[in-house]
């Protein structure tokens, strides 16, 4: 199948694959006499499982590791299992940091509702942000 055909089938541009042939994640196809790329049938469930991995948060150093391990002929779930682990593990420390951002700003914002500005000196640049 033709580069074209690969785009339309796996919702993506051509230019989107072109870049995963040139960061390593889809093999370069043979080409036709005539210079064009002439792809595989297994190439779309290739860019399919690329698209998958990237919605989950896998980074394309990440889906390399992966394709590199299914090349080679190993299995690649535990890794896979593993960079999850890792990614719901990073979620958490950023939601942990959110909720502690969400209080302060919260904090804030009843400083604010309840600050005058007529009571405001020049010698303030902002009570608000100001530690009391």
């Amino acid at each position: 199948m033709r580069i074209g055909e690969l785009a339309s089938a796996g919702g993506l541009s051509t230019k989107a694959i072109r870049f995963y042939e040139q960061a390593g994640l889809l093999a370069p196809p043979p080409r036709t006499s005539g210079g064009y790329r002439e792809y595989p049938p297994q190439a779309a469930t290739r860019l399919a499982f690329i698209r998958d991995a990237q919605s989950a948060g896998l980074t394309l150093a990440e889906i390399r590791g992966v394709l590199a391990l299914r090349d080679s002929g190993e299995a690649p779930c535990a890794h896979v299992g593993d960079l999850i682990e890792q990614h719901l593990a990073d979620i958490e420390q950023r939601l942990a940091e959110l909720r502690k951002t969400r209080t302060a700003l919260r904090d804030l914002a009843r400083r604010a509702a309840d600050t005058d500005p007529s009571t405001c000196t020049d010698a303030d640049i902002c009570s608000i942000l100001t530690r009391p």
